[in-house]
């Protein structure tokens, strides 16, 4: 043999893997769900329990939904004006980032927003 060609060496047997269990696969329409799922930031959450703001599970979902429809619209940071709060949101990451109580909202002035959602029950 050839000094300067070497012997091709035979790969390395692989051990047995245990099979990998496979998840079906999510759906589109949930996963698009999952990415819009509401965020309530830490601050917002505390001035909530704060200002002693209780709002419905039904209610969170049309604030959800009203923040897709403003986020398809441009609307990037909001203020939403409800019967119990005012909540000013991000919904760019679907986030609301503070909340205060309707007495407490109209005394102030928000800035950094470019939209307004008014919700009525």
């Amino acid at each position: 043999m050839n000094p300067r060609i070497h012997q091709l060496h035979q790969p390395l047997p692989t051990p047995p893997s245990k099979k990998a269990s496979i998840k079906p696969a999510k759906a589109f329409h949930e996963v698009l769900k999952e990415a819009e799922k509401l965020t309530v930031s830490k601050h917002a959450r505390e001035r909530l329990q704060d200002r002693n703001i209780h709002i419905s599970e039904r209610k969170w979902e049309q604030i959800s939904n009203k923040m897709s429809e403003a986020k398809n619209k441009g609307v990037t940071d909001s203020l939403i004006i409800t019967d119990q709060a005012t909540l000013v949101v991000s919904t760019k990451n679907h986030t609301v980032v503070t909340a205060l109580d309707r007495e407490e909202a109209s005394s102030k002035i928000f800035t950094n927003i470019n939209g307004t959602i008014v919700m009525e029950d």
